[in-house]
C-alpha cells in the first residue's frame, strides 16, 4: 500500500464546505446529521450558510472540519469502494485533523469526536484571554533556526515552535509581545517573511496547559479502539496503534508542536507516495510536495473528486 489519508486542520474551513457532497450522497448527509445530533444543535446551518465569523469560532470550526472530512470519507467508501484496511497504509491529521483521522480509522465514534472537538475548541479559546497570546508564521527558515528565533524572542515569556509544517514554514506561538519580537528577529536571520496570524489564541504552546487538562479529563471518558490502520501522531511523528498511547498523545498535542514535516517524512520513508487530503481545502496537499520528493498530494473534498480517488487507488492495488 502506497497511500495515506490525511485530514486538514483549522484554517481550511469555508462557508458552504461539504454541502455539494451532502446534496449528492446520502452517506455524507448522514454524517452531518450525526454531528448535529451529537452536539444538540444545527451546526450544519453554520457550515453551509454562515456567517463566516461564526464558523471561524474555534468551537465551531473544529467539529465542522471533522464533519466534512468524515462525510467525504463515507462517500469514498460508499461510491468508490474505498477500504482503509486494504487501501491505506496510514492516517494522519494536522492538529484537530487527528480527531478526523481517528473516527476514519475506527478508533473513535463520529459522535464522540464531535463532542471532543467542541470541548477542545472551547477549552483552547478560554485557556488564554483574547489579546494576551498570538501566533506568527516564519517563512523561509528551517525548523532548527525557527526554534532558535523563538528562544531568543522569549525574554522570560513564552515563545515556542507550534507547527513545523515543512517547506520552510514554521509557526511560533506564545505571549503576544514575545511572538512580535520573534517576527522581527526572524527577519534579521534570513526569513523571507514573518507575519502575525489572525488567530484568537496561542495554540500548541505551554499557555494551552489549562486546555490540555480539560482534554485529559474528557478523553478519559471515551472509548478509543485500536485503529484499523496506524495513526501517525503529531507529537511523535511516528505510527501509533495502542489506544492508551493515542489518548496520551492527544493530550500532549494541545501544548506540543505539530510535527507535520516529520510526520509526512516518516510516511514517505515507509513507502507512501500518494497522500490524499480528505475534506476541506488543499493546504496539506501543497505541503506534501515540498516535504517528500516524488510524493503526490491529492485534495479530495467534492463530488468531482470521488472518481479520481477510485482510479488512483485501483491503480495502486494493481502495483
Amino acid at each position: 500500500m502506497t497511500a495515506a489519508f490525511t485530514f486538514p486542520g483549522q484554517g481550511s474551513q469555508a462557508v458552504g464546505m461539504g454541502k455539494a457532497l451532502a446534496d449528492a450522497f446520502p452517506a455524507a448527509r448522514a454524517i452531518f446529521d450525526e454531528v448535529d445530533s451529537a452536539l444538540g444543535e444545527k451546526l450544519t446551518g453554520v457550515i453551509w450558510d454562515g456567517p463566516a465569523e461564526t464558523l471561524q469560532l474555534t468551537e465551531n470550526a473544529q467539529p465542522a472540519l471533522m464533519a466534512v472530512s468524515l462525510a467525504t470519507l463515507r462517500v469514498l467508501e460508499a461510491e468508490a469502494g474505498v477500504s482503509l484496511g486494504r487501501d491505506v497504509a496510514y492516517v494522519a491529521g494536522h492538529s484537530l485533523g487527528e480527531y478526523s483521522a481517528l473516527p476514519a480509522a475506527g478508533s473513535l465514534t463520529v459522535s464522540d469526536a464531535a463532542r471532543l472537538l467542541r470541548t477542545r475548541g472551547l477549552a483552547m479559546q478560554k485557556a488564554v484571554p483574547v489579546g494576551v497570546g498570538a501566533m506568527a508564521a516564519l517563512l523561509g527558515l528551517d525548523y532548527e533556526a525557527a526554534v532558535e528565533v523563538a528562544a531568543a524572542a522569549a525574554e522570560g515569556q513564552v515563545c515556542e515552535a507550534a507547527n513545523d509544517n515543512g517547506g520552510g514554514q514554521v509557526v511560533v506561538s506564545g505571549d503576544k509581545a514575545a511572538v512580535e519580537r520573534a517576527t522581527e528577529i526572524a527577519k534579521t536571520r534570513g526569513a523571507k517573511r514573518a507575519m502575525m496570524l489572525p488567530v484568537s489564541a496561542p495554540f500548541h504552546c505551554r499557555l494551552m496547559q489549562p486546555a490540555a487538562d480539560i482534554m485529559a479529563a474528557a478523553l478519559a471518558k471515551v472509548t478509543i479502539k485500536p485503529p484499523v490502520v496506524p495513526l501517525v501522531s503529531n507529537v511523535v511523528a511516528r505510527a501509533l496503534t495502542d489506544p492508551d498511547e493515542i489518548r496520551r498523545r492527544l493530550v500532549e498535542q494541545v501544548t506540543g508542536t505539530v510535527r507535520w514535516r516529520e510526520s509526512v517524512g516518516y510516511m514517505a520513508e515507509q513507502g507512501v507516495t500518494r497522500f490524499f487530503e480528505i475534506g476541506a481545502g488543499k493546504v496539506l496537499s501543497g505541503l506534501v510536495r515540498r516535504i517528500a520528493d516524488g510524493a503526490v498530494g491529492i485534495a479530495v473534498g467534492g463530488p468531482n473528486d470521488i472518481a479520481g480517488v477510485k482510479d488512483a487507488l485501483t491503480a495502486a492495488r494493481a502495483v
